[in-house]
């Protein structure tokens, strides 16, 4: 299956109740797009989206291709149409001063690029989140955000880190318009991404 017909921007809300790292997808309205959650305790990194937050229907599916995960990287695979999408590469040493990801196709061509804005944001976040007190507010006013470019040098999609206590919520927004297939690859990317970096802190 695709994600299409999507209603723009989308929110991404981390659930801070569960041990898990769980977050909801809705759109502009309030509806539900997916629900994902990483799997806990385990050696490769292992995410599954469903369709919502009663996890009745498994859409797909992302999982490491190795243990450590400085340079892993992830299969995005589509549960109900038995079909992989592509991959999400880290960008290694390049990612420890910013983060910058490739989303590769089936057949590991680049398609797009995922890069953080600004790394003096991650710089001030990391060094005012060690002061006591202070650092539990960083997330009201160190937000980075993201911009996904294609190969061909224009920038699709922005996601941003909202102001939020526990640096819970971001938002993506669309754009220009884009292939169903290209569209669905793009979001399954960003939304391992996000677990990825909101681990990094």
């Amino acid at each position: 299956m695709v994600l299409n017909n999507l209603n723009y921007p989308l929110d991404f809300k981390f659930k801070i109740t569960t041990l898990a790292s769980d977050f909801n997808i809705t759109d502009r309205h309030g509806n539900y797009v997916a629900y994902v959650r990483q799997k806990m305790f385990k050696l490769k990194e292992d995410v599954i989206v469903f369709n919502d937050e009663s996890k009745s229907k498994e859409l797909f599916r992302i999982r490491a291709n190795q243990w450590i995960d400085f340079n892993a990287s992830y299969s995005l695979n589509d549960l109900i149409d038995n079909k992989n999408y592509g991959r999400l590469a880290r960008k290694g040493m390049r990612s420890l001063w910013k983060a910058s990801y490739d989303i590769l196709d089936t057949q590991d061509q680049p398609k797009f690029k995922i890069q953080e804005d600004s790394a003096w944001v991650r710089f001030w976040d990391s060094f005012v989140g060690e002061i006591p007190i202070i650092g539990m507010f960083t997330g009201y006013f160190l937000n980075p955000s993201y911009t996904v470019t294609g190969v061909d040098g224009k920038a699709y999609f922005k996601l941003k880190k909202m102001p939020s206590f526990f640096g819970r919520r971001f938002q993506l927004d669309r754009l220009i318009d884009i292939d169903d297939e290209e569209e669905s690859l793009v979001i399954l990317s960003l939304l391992m991404m996000v677990l990825l970096e909101r681990a990094r802190g």
